[in-house]
């Protein structure tokens, strides 16, 4: 099983769109296994965004995500990370197909309501970083052997 780590950000929230996010990922056969809302403060942004330090847009990244609270999510599946990002469709909302939440629900630029993980070694990294071990848990759902099966 892959783990990925999903925020709604603060755009997201603000509209409303949390609930809507997660039924669908829930309903694509994604088991949640660690969620919650925080505000991001400025040091979480930076380590979070580290890998884009020194770019144009990165200051606006880091005001962006710190602007409002976001909640966030570890969704747990075969092929997750694959999975997930074909939901959320690509970075710029306009060239994200209808069908995925960018391209359903976002229009222009930094608003692109949602961060999804781009590989395990991403997922593993971001995940530490805003989940402790004991925020994630393990269990057992019986409907897995209608959906991995």
């Amino acid at each position: 099983m892959e783990r990925t780590l999903v925020v709604v950000k603060p755009d997201g929230v603000q509209r409303g769109l949390v609930g809507e996010t997660l039924r669908r990922f829930e309903a694509r056969g994604l088991k949640l296994i660690g969620l919650k809302m925080l505000v991001v403060d400025r040091d979480m942004a930076e380590r979070h965004y580290a890998v884009h330090r020194g770019k144009f847009f990165y200051e606006g990244l880091v005001s962006y995500i710190t602007s409002g609270p976001v909640v966030a999510m570890v969704l747990e599946g075969p092929e997750a990370i694959a999975a997930v990002r074909l939901m959320v469709g690509k970075t710029r909302p306009y060239e994200s197909p209808p069908g995925s939440i960018r391209g359903d629900f976002a229009l222009a630029g930094l608003r692109n309501l949602i961060h999804a993980s781009d590989a395990p070694e991403t997922a593993a990294t971001e995940i530490a970083l805003w989940f402790k071990p004991e925020e994630l848990h393990d269990y057992a759902r019986d409907v897995d052997r209608w959906i991995y099966e």
